[in-house]
């Protein structure tokens, strides 16, 4: 029996999908929305426009010793439907984890949004061996849609 290797949650959201995807393509605001407590903060402030991009974010996490940067290459990109990167420690290749959040509008102010949480591609022994996925559980998953229905009602 193989292990599932990734976590989907899903909510509706009373936001319309432009005024969510505005706040998940803005790295500055993850940290509003980010459900583990690991995000800290952006290191610039340019919104996510295309797929083959980066962002930089500074984080904190005991399983990393404390402080640290990820570099996240922009991996899906449709304009209001879905946003997603593929993330790495700061200066690396990403080693196969993915973070997937895609959007169907259930009309003008109200969406169906979903949070993927994917680490099926990481390979790498020594990896597989330092982290204990899932790094973030599914009511993790959950708080960051919480949180991400906060953000856009305030």
């Amino acid at each position: 029996m193989s292990e599932e290797k990734k976590i989907t949650v899903s909510r509706s959201i009373d936001a319309s999908a432009k005024d969510i995807f505005a706040v998940l393509t803005l790295p500055s605001r993850h940290a509003e929305i980010d459900g583990s407590g690991f995000i800290r903060s952006d290191d610039h402030d340019d919104r996510i426009e295309k797929s083959g991009t980066k962002f930089t974010m500074n984080m904190a996490g005991d399983h990393m010793g404390g402080e640290y940067q990820t570099d996240n290459w922009v991996s899906a990109f449709a304009d209001n439907k879905m946003v997603g990167w593929k993330t790495a420690p700061a200066g690396t290749e990403p080693p196969g984890w993915e973070w997937l959040w895609e959007l169907e509008s259930e009309g003008s102010d109200r969406t169906q949004v979903s949070l993927t949480y994917d680490w099926s591609k990481v390979t790498d022994p020594a990896i597989l061996e330092k982290v204990n996925f899932p790094l973030v559980s599914a009511d993790q998953l959950e708080e960051s849609l919480n949180k991400l229905a906060s953000a856009v009602a305030g």
